[in-house]
């Protein structure tokens, strides 16, 4: 384990060059990443419960749990469903808060050559500036990921992501304290081309697309909801052929880079996202059938590019022809 505690974040930035033959390396914006495998937020808790099973080191970087101001215990049980291609969850957004997590993760955290990225969510802009501020003052995380699929209180339970004026206002809110690249989380229900082009007006860096699909899964027997809620996420293989055609559409309108995040499990799902525009991806769902699948996802990609005798895996970025 290397302890990068006390190395700066313009010598983190540096990284080696490749030793197998295949380069992984990408960017997104100003922050660089070894390859373009990140685990995705919700599904791999604050990164280190996973370190006895999977070498952190391994991955090109970690979105941890989402952050809010306060702790909140999230929804009721049971939080999660299967269906016939993924899953449906409706975790409510649990977690420690984010001044327990600057004092109990970010520590340890600190001791991974992983990069490491904080989601950020709230129900009120205050909310989010004030959760940015707090992380603004510790060391050791390269962007934030902003949530805005969060119902904003302020304005009657709309979704920040509902509309581009929604989006554009706590975008460019939280832009304005933030001492980091700002990645954007877009929900896959809105305009995609005019979310995308407010997010990159609002001053996103990057966006990330694309959140779960609102869904239910009803009992037949009972006539209730198979969760502790009334509906949920679906996220898994299922919305993969829908949300590539977000990131495709997306990457015609805007000039940041964007992550892709849908039903990624393997180096050809990965690949398919870089051909439709997408910088790097994230693994979400495939956390729950492996927790090792974002590092097996990495050696996947070195296999793949050898077999595709591509030496570089950044030139597949927006490389669709039709």
């Amino acid at each position: 384990m290397i302890d990068l505690s006390s190395v700066s974040s313009p010598e983190r930035a540096r990284i080696p060059e490749p030793v197998s033959g295949v380069d992984l390396r990408v960017s997104i914006g100003t922050v660089p990443l070894k390859n373009p495998v990140i685990a995705a937020s919700g599904t791999f808790g604050y990164g280190i419960e996973f370190a006895h099973i999977v070498n952190l080191n391994r991955l090109g970087g970690i979105v941890v749990k989402g952050l809010s101001i306060e702790p909140m215990s999230g929804s009721p049980a049971p939080r999660m469903h299967d269906t016939a291609a993924g899953m449906i969850n409706a975790i409510g957004l649990q977690n420690i808060g984010v001044r327990a997590f600057v004092e109990q993760k970010l520590p340890e955290l600190r001791k991974y050559d992983t990069t490491i990225v904080a989601n950020v969510f709230g129900h009120s802009i205050r909310d989010y500036v004030e959760v940015i501020r707090v992380l603004n003052a510790n060391e050791g995380l390269a962007a934030y990921e902003l949530n805005i699929s969060c119902p904003n209180v302020e304005r009657g339970g709309a979704e920040y992501c509902s509309t581009p004026e929604l989006a554009t206002e706590v975008i460019a809110a939280a832009k304005k304290v933030s001492e980091r690249p700002l990645w954007v989380k877009l929900s896959p229900i809105v305009n995609i081309g005019l979310t995308a082009k407010a997010a990159e007006a609002a001053g996103a860096d990057a966006l990330v697309i694309a959140n779960t699909y609102p869904a239910m899964c009803i009992d037949g027997h009972t006539r209730r909801s198979h969760l502790g809620s009334t509906s949920g996420g679906l996220s898994g293989p299922a919305i993969k052929p829908i949300t590539m055609k977000l990131v495709f559409e997306a990457a015609r309108v805007i000039h940041i880079p964007i992550i892709g995040l849908g039903g990624i499990a393997n180096a050809a799902d990965a690949t398919e996202y870089m051909v439709a525009g997408a910088s790097a991806v994230e693994v979400g769902t495939a956390h729950f059938c492996d927790p090792r699948a974002s590092e097996g996802l990495v050696d996947g990609l070195e296999e793949w590019c050898k077999e595709e005798n591509l030496s570089e895996i950044s030139q597949l970025r927006g490389s669709f022809q039709q």
